[in-house]
């Protein structure tokens, strides 16, 4: 089954004409600057495509206040995923059911990373340090 995941998560990329590569079995990294994808990772774990990326690092000071943001963000202007917390970074994450998955669902979950990743970055980084 494996072949036929990798193939169908890959061609879903190959249609989106988005930069990315294989970097492991099941694991690709998209570095799409045009399409603000950078360092966007997507893997199959069965029965899952996981789409994520690190977004900045959790900050000494102001934390609670940028967590608060995070889940004002969550609810509120985010159509897919969601940040979280992963060791000591602000990651965007979202799950994807395999077995339905089909390639609208796939592109808009990386769409609403890219507008996530655009518009979120002016809001974000003053909270950064």
């Amino acid at each position: 089954m494996a072949n036929v995941v990798e193939c169908k998560v890959e061609q879903f990329l190959i249609n989106l004409m988005y930069s990315y590569q294989e970097i492991g079995e099941n694991l690709w990294l998209m570095d799409d600057e045009e399409h603000s994808l950078e360092g966007v990772v997507v893997m199959y774990a069965d029965p899952l495509v996981i789409v994520r990326t690190a977004v900045m690092d959790v900050p000494d000071k102001n934390r609670m206040e940028l967590f608060t943001k995070l889940l004002e963000l969550n609810a509120n202007d985010l159509l897919h995923g969601a940040y979280g917390l992963d060791n000591n970074k602000v990651i965007l994450i979202d799950t994807l059911e395999y077995e339905t998955l089909d390639f609208e669902e796939f592109r808009a979950t990386l769409d609403a990373f890219s507008l996530a990743l655009t518009q979120h970055y002016p809001i974000l980084s003053c909270y950064r340090t």
